[in-house]
């Protein structure tokens, strides 16, 4: 499979889990890409920066097909809360923090973002809505490009698989990052896995974006 995939689901909505069903796929895979050689490399990537930059992705990769996670908000309001609490110190700061391109990611996607915010629901949600309503209307005349999934549903396993044309002896995805973890990629251990920096190091431009 050349073709890239890009899973533009926001954080805590099962993005690590999908990650390691490619991995398992054969797909060489990152969770987050602040490289070229890591965009080069990767058939599959998700999060930072793929969540905000679909729209220019598509454009430069133009057979890519893209994958968007949903959850229900009721069980992604606290542990995305969670997330950006132990996250707004790094993403806020003017003296270093984040690197630059995760940043750019989340204080788009989550705007004007403060303590107060991110405790009230009501501006989550609207983040949420915004997200997935502005993905679903840009991609809803290339339904052979784009699916649309809830990793919670027992079937969303194998749409995913139908959609890529994949067959698998699995018929659920592996659940990761529960309870609040969110280190779980950095566990998994597996040779087609691809580093998102180089040595620590990130590309200043990704060329997408010229």
């Amino acid at each position: 499979m050349n073709n890239k995939i890009f899973i533009i689901g926001l954080p805590r909505t099962g993005t690590t889990s999908v990650c390691h069903a490619f991995l398992e796929f054969g797909i060489p895979t990152a969770h987050t890409a602040y490289t070229n050689n890591c965009f080069d490399n990767a058939h599959a990537i998700a999060d930072t920066p793929i969540f905000n930059d679909y729209k220019a992705l598509d454009k430069y990769y133009p057979d890519a097909k893209f994958i968007y996670l949903e959850r229900e908000l009721n069980v992604w309001l606290p542990s995305i809360k969670q997330l950006l609490l132990r996250m707004h110190t790094n993403l806020t700061r003017t003296d270093g923090g984040f690197n630059i391109h995760l940043k750019h990611c989340y204080l788009n996607i989550f705007s004007n973002l403060t303590i107060d915010n991110i405790n009230d629901d009501s501006y989550l949600t609207h983040c949420y809505n915004t997200h997935i309503n502005d993905a679903k209307n840009y991609f809803k005349h290339q339904e052979q490009r784009f699916l649309s999934i809830n990793i919670a549903k027992p079937q969303s396993y194998k749409m995913l698989c139908d959609f890529l044309a994949i067959k698998s002896n699995k018929t659920d995805f592996e659940k990761m990052n529960m309870g609040g973890k969110v280190t779980a990629w950095n566990d998994i251990k597996h040779p087609l896995k691809v580093e998102s920096t180089a040595k620590g190091r990130i590309d200043k431009l990704l060329r997408y974006k010229v």
